[in-house]
């Protein structure tokens, strides 16, 4: 319909808010909610949401999830780097994935990553507390989808470095793998706490994602039977569609009309992501990509 076109409609729709902007608040929102209770309250939200082997053996299951909203209350850095991380590598794959891939996203690095963690330190009393697991498969979606892209870091906040994304995955890969076999399986005691096993986790999951499932249609199916139609029924209805009108499609020969049909295409991109366009659509985005090339 041209009335579902946005350059066609009166005015813009008001544009919600963003996925990572409400996981920042959520995570944010946790952390003072932490502090209040401890120091207010004498009650253990902690060993509720985090993750731990004994509360999962009691049936506490929602802390496969609700962990990565908890930390430390006594490391406000470590909040503020991956606050710093989720804004960042967050905000550029999901235009890529859309709100409903992202999510799904997260979510499942926070569970595969607790699942190795507890599959590592099942017989011990530990906790498991932060976003670690889902801000590695963000950084590690980061560097599939752009592995050239330099993109600058502040080391130790104050030193600029220069990096490639598919060199900073391969260092954390490498970094997580080193932390995983000598402090988690070899007992050695770790200078900074990092649950590697829980990184690689979840970079495990975001890798998977990639390589498997990015591509896939996560359209929900009609759940309609297929059925063989007779021979005569099909004559009738190939008849019927070569008299009907073709199908509508927009004339791009304009630039003006070109411009406004890229605008779409790339809201649609920023709310359901690159995997929902159409043939037709993409060649519209390629057309457009020459047209500014030749200029």
């Amino acid at each position: 319909m041209l009335q579902d076109r946005p350059y066609m409609r009166d005015g813009y729709e008001k544009r919600q808010t963003s996925i990572v902007t409400w996981l920042l608040s959520s995570i944010a929102a946790v952390f003072v909610v932490q502090n209040v209770f401890s120091r207010w309250f004498p009650i253990g939200i902690d060993w509720t949401f985090g993750l731990s082997p004994l509360g999962l053996r009691e049936g506490h299951v929602w802390t496969l999830i609700t962990y990565g909203f908890l930390h430390s209350t006594s490391n406000l850095l470590q909040v503020i780097v991956y606050l710093i991380a989720i804004y960042f590598f967050g905000r550029e794959v999901l235009p890529i994935l859309g709100a409903r891939r992202f999510i799904a996203v997260y979510a499942t690095a926070l569970a595969a990553g607790g699942a190795f963690w507890l599959a590592v330190h099942w017989r011990h009393p530990e906790l498991l507390l932060g976003a670690s697991a889902a801000v590695s498969a963000l950084i590690i979606l980061y560097a599939c989808f752009y592995p050239n892209r330099e993109i600058t870091l502040l080391l130790f906040f104050v030193l600029p470095v220069t990096v490639k994304p598919k060199y900073l995955a391969y260092a954390m890969v490498a970094i997580d793998l080193c932390g995983f076999a000598f402090y988690e399986i070899l007992g050695a005691v770790s200078p900074f706490g990092a649950a590697h096993s829980a990184h690689l986790g979840g970079m495990a999951a975001a890798w998977v994602y990639y390589r498997y499932l990015h591509d896939s249609d996560w359209s929900v199916a009609s759940g309609r039977t297929d059925i063989e139609l007779p021979r005569w029924l099909k004559q009738r209805g190939a008849a019927r569609a070569a008299k009907a009108p073709p199908a509508y499609s927009v004339n791009i020969g304009d630039r003006g009309h070109l411009r406004a049909e890229v605008d779409r295409i790339l809201d649609k991109i920023n709310s359901h992501g690159f995997g929902s366009l159409s043939a037709d659509e993409k060649r519209v985005l390629d057309e457009a990509r020459d047209l500014i090339s030749r200029r």
